[in-house]
């Protein structure tokens, strides 16, 4: 397994590969790799010949106020973590590779990206579209992995797939959770043994809702009120979003029905803002 940080190199190894008639799967990734993303390096080792890993901490889709200094980062560590995988590659370039000097192109969204984590980070998903579509074009991949703990991201992606014609299959992933129930996230590490605790609030509100769902309730507004009583029971629990909404529409929905989607965000003792979800069809 390789580490290279320049578009050159990645697109030279990706040209290679193709005049060997090899497929290409992309996992893209901001790194501090967990089991989470294993799961998704193994998807794509299984269905595909040869794997980039890229590991780029996105200054475009954090805000103002949010954590892109101090996220947490570990090369070394991602790189074990790929090889033992399987990866063929790590595209590891710095910030000014992917975004030179007067650099003043984007790619955005409107629909899907105005609910959910959109409302409290207005920037994030312009970052990530445009992330995403350089990143397909650079490594021209035959599929790419997302995981479904960003359930909003995977839908957003998929619609700009479909929206710009790419030729890319996006595979979505299952969450991959602690042995307590806590869903696997690099943002863990910021939490104190005491807000590590208190995080598995969200983990039982999912649990609740889905077990909800599955014995029969369709009214949204009793689920949300019922996870919301449960996560506000939390001294360290700030709640972002309740939310129960059409999974292609990312619009909240009054009864449960056909594709959906629960998802929350909850701000734990201050230290780390922690999504979770669960989808269904109903």
């Amino acid at each position: 397994m390789e580490i290279v940080s320049t578009i050159k190199e990645v697109r030279d190894r990706v040209k290679a590969w193709r005049k060997e008639g090899l497929t290409v799967g992309l996992v893209p990734t901001m790194g501090y790799l967990h089991e989470g993303h294993k799961s998704l390096i193994d998807k794509a080792v299984s269905q595909n010949d040869r794997v980039v890993v890229s590991v780029f901490v996105n200054p475009m889709q954090f805000g103002p106020t949010e954590d892109l200094a101090s996220y947490p980062r570990d090369l070394d560590a991602d790189a074990k973590l790929c090889e033992a995988a399987g990866a063929s590659l790590i595209f590891h370039p710095e910030p000014e590779e992917m975004y030179d000097e007067g650099f003043c192109s984007f790619v955005d969204m409107t629909g899907l990206t105005e609910a959910l984590c959109g409302l409290s980070r207005p920037v994030h998903f312009r970052g990530v579209c445009t992330v995403v579509n350089k990143l397909f074009n650079i490594v021209t991949p035959d599929r790419a992995y997302f995981g479904e703990k960003d359930a909003q991201q995977l839908a957003v992606v998929k619609r700009m797939v479909k929206d710009l014609n790419m030729d890319i299959e996006i595979v979505g992933c299952p969450i991959i959770r602690e042995a307590d129930g806590l869903a696997k996230s690099s943002r863990n590490t910021y939490l104190s043994p005491k807000s590590r605790e208190a995080a598995l609030v969200l983990s039982r509100s999912i649990f609740m809702a889905k077990k909800m769902v599955e014995d029969g309730e369709r009214d949204a507004a009793k689920v949300k009120k019922a996870m919301r009583d449960l996560i506000e029971a939390e001294p360290l629990a700030t709640i972002d979003y309740v939310e129960i909404v059409d999974v292609n529409t990312m619009k909240s929905i009054d009864t449960i029905k056909g594709e959906i989607l629960c998802a929350i965000a909850v701000n734990i003792g201050g230290e780390a803002r922690l999504i979770d979800n669960f989808m269904a069809t109903i």
